[in-house]
């Protein structure tokens, strides 16, 4: 599999979209500052990348004022101009299908994570560890997203004093030792406010283990600098986890991005989201997992698609991906195959023999590590 981003039927781009060989050559187009600054966010910037359709600019007002949508250039560079089927078009640019689904488009908080945030933005659902969303930023926002409730939202923006606070609740817990950084996405902050996190977090005694949980190697891999890897180099151990759903987003850039990572001493993990029309096939998960292993990111997680308003269209069966997983067995190398889990307010279910317990109707009984049945709606139609 080649990891060069390729632009689909380049002999018949249209007058209307950009030269992307010629703005890709550009210096600017490896400065991180300059794909955050250069976000797309209108039709008119849209239409110079692909032909839009008129499903895809009636969702783009119809689903304004539920969620936001932007794309940088590189992810953008990455899509293909003339087919609303790509699989990288389909995470990013709204569809009309975002409007009809079972669930309220603002039902956002499938994990209950506000009913376990003692302080702002801090999740602490696992007792030895918790998730801690320092930013309400994403350099994309993706349709299927779990945070739709506070990702581009000012509300739950973070200043000093709440990260502060937020840090002394970590302090003051001593059965905490795992700390994920998330969001929004932590890379949106510059170098000197993720040291500023970093060093105090890994000041307090009982904290063994930092994660940062990041969509940026796919999404702007150039915002892993040198710079970068050096300031995590003095923090370890620091973990990095990725979320690369399809085999196109292994590009070149990406490859360098991981690789530096990687040189600096963090491991790197991915978390996949199922995806029905994106990556809900064998051929498509295998490339996407040997890929990864070739750039030295473990495949870690397959999460089943949550129950958040406006993605139905995403959703498959649980069924399904139990099929799948099992088809991934004897086909790619063991540590290439992530495990397949459900996430509940009662924590991540895997989803096994031991995990699912029956189908009653169009809900799936599972049972969660301690002990918790968990029903989930998940219709075989």
């Amino acid at each position: 599999m080649s990891l060069k981003a390729t632009v689909p039927n380049p002999t018949v781009l249209s007058e209307t979209l950009i030269n992307r060989d010629e703005i890709t050559s550009q210096p600017e187009w490896t400065d991180w500052k300059w794909q955050m600054r250069n976000r797309i966010r209108t039709v008119e910037e849209l239409s110079k990348w692909i032909q839009v359709t008129d499903d895809e600019k009636a969702a783009i007002e119809a689903t304004k004022a539920y969620f936001r949508w932007q794309i940088t250039p590189y992810y953008a560079s990455l899509m293909d101009p003339f087919n609303p089927n790509c699989p990288i078009r389909r995470q990013v640019v709204p569809k009309m299908d975002e409007m009809d689904d079972d669930f309220d488009i603002l039902s956002l908080d499938p994990l209950e994570e506000l009913a376990h945030s003692p302080v702002k933005n801090l999740v602490h659902n696992y007792s030895d560890r918790v998730a801690f969303c320092v930013a309400a930023e994403c350099a994309v926002y993706c349709r299927y997203c779990l945070r739709k409730r506070m990702v581009g939202d000012g509300e739950f923006a973070m200043n000093k004093q709440e990260l502060q606070q937020g840090i002394d609740y970590i302090a003051s817990h001593s059965e905490i030792r795992d700390v994920l950084l998330t969001g929004g996405d932590p890379m949106i902050l510059n170098d000197n406010n993720l040291e500023w996190i970093l060093s105090r977090l890994r000041d307090i005694p009982h904290v063994e283990l930092i994660r940062i949980g990041t969509r940026f190697p796919v999404l702007n891999p150039f915002r892993f600098t040198q710079e970068f890897c050096d300031m995590i180099g003095k923090y370890h151990p620091v973990w990095v986890n990725t979320h690369f759903n399809h085999p196109k987003e292994l590009t070149d850039d990406v490859r360098q991005a991981c690789d530096r990572i990687t040189k600096s001493g963090a491991p790197l993990g991915n978390q996949t989201v199922l995806l029905k029309g994106i990556n809900n096939d064998i051929d498509t998960l295998k490339d996407l997992f040997k890929g990864l292993v070739k750039l030295r990111v473990r495949p870690y997680y397959l999460y089943q698609a949550q129950l958040i308003g406006g993605t139905k269209h995403f959703r498959t069966t649980i069924e399904e991906g139990m099929q799948l997983m099992e088809q991934l067995r004897g086909r790619i190398s063991g540590f290439a195959i992530p495990s397949y889990v459900l996430d509940t307010p009662h924590g991540k279910v895997p989803l096994t023999p031991n995990g699912f317990v029956q189908r009653n109707g169009d809900y799936i009984e599972v049972k969660a590590y301690g002990g918790e049945s968990w029903k989930e709606f998940n219709p075989l139609t």
